[in-house]
C-alpha cells in the first residue's frame, strides 16, 4: 500500500514538473494587468528621445484594416535595422524583408513611440527574453488607441539563437496570428526549434547577444518577471 502511494506521488510530481516546463516553452502575450512587479527606476537614460525621433500619429486598426495599412506603410517606411537600447546595453536587430507585415508593424511601433514605453517583462534563461509590455499607464493608453488586432502569420524562418519573433495570443487562434505588441528574442544556445511551426520569426540579432544573455540571467520572481525593470528605447539605424 505504501509503495502504491509513493508511486502515485512520484507520478504526480513528474507530471507537474513537465507541465511547468511546457508552460515555460511557449510565448503568450501578457496583459497589461498581468505585467511587471519590478521596482520602477529612473528611465531618463533610456527613454530620452534623440533628435532623429519623429513620432507618427497613432492609427486605430482592426484585423479588417490591418493588412492594407501595413502594406502601404511598409512601402513608405522601408527601414530594416534597429537598435534596442536597454539598461543592460544595446542590441542590434535586422528585420527580414520576406516577412513584410511584421517588419512594417515593428517599424510602426518604433515610429509612434510605443516601444519606448515598454520593458523586457519576461526572461527565461536558456530560452527567451520577451519585451513590448509594461505596467505603465502610458503603455496601456497607447494600446487602447492603436486598437485590438493581431497580425497574419508569416512563418518562414527558424528559431535559431538570436531570432526575433512575435508573441502570440492563444485564445481562439487556429491561424497562429501574432500578438500586436509583444516580441521575443531566442537566447538559448541550441535555439528554440519547437516553436518553428507556430510563431513568426521576422528578424535576428546582428550584435549584442551578450546583452541578451545578460538580461536572460537576471533574477526574476516566480512569474519570470525581472525583479527590476529593463527599459527599452528603440532607435532606427541605416
Amino acid at each position: 500500500m505504501k509503495k502504491s502511494i509513493l508511486f502515485l506521488f512520484i507520478c504526480f510530481w513528474f507530471l507537474n514538473c513537465e507541465d511547468t516546463k511546457k508552460s515555460n516553452q511557449t510565448i503568450e502575450e501578457s496583459t497589461v494587468e498581468d505585467s511587471l512587479k519590478g521596482t520602477v527606476t529612473d528611465t531618463t537614460k533610456v527613454t530620452k528621445k534623440s533628435s532623429q525621433d519623429t513620432l507618427q500619429p497613432l492609427v486605430n486598426l482592426t484585423n479588417a484594416t490591418l493588412e492594407e495599412f501595413l502594406l502601404a506603410y511598409g512601402q513608405e517606411n522601408p527601414e530594416r535595422f534597429v537598435r534596442l537600447e536597454t539598461t543592460e546595453g544595446s542590441i542590434q536587430l535586422e528585420l527580414y524583408e520576406n516577412t513584410p507585415l511584421h517588419r512594417a508593424h515593428f517599424i510602426y511601433l518604433i515610429k509612434n513611440g510605443y516601444l519606448n514605453t515598454t520593458v523586457f517583462h519576461r526572461v527565461v534563461t536558456n530560452f527567451i527574453i520577451q519585451g513590448g509590455n509594461s505596467d505603465r499607464m502610458e503603455t496601456a493608453r497607447m494600446r487602447g488607441k492603436m486598437g485590438k488586432y493581431t497580425l497574419p502569420a508569416e512563418i518562414i524562418h527558424r528559431h535559431h539563437r538570436g531570432a526575433l519573433a512575435a508573441a502570440k495570443e492563444y485564445r481562439e487562434n487556429p491561424d497562429d496570428r501574432s500578438a500586436a505588441f509583444e516580441f521575443y528574442i531566442v537566447q538559448s544556445p541550441s535555439g528554440a526549434y519547437h516553436l518553428d511551426k507556430n510563431y513568426t520569426v521576422f528578424g535576428k540579432v546582428t550584435s549584442g547577444m551578450d546583452v541578451v544573455d545578460k538580461i536572460a540571467k537576471l533574477e526574476t520572481d516566480e512569474g519570470d518577471w525581472p525583479l527590476y525593470n529593463v527599459f527599452i528605447k528603440a532607435v532606427l539605424e541605416k
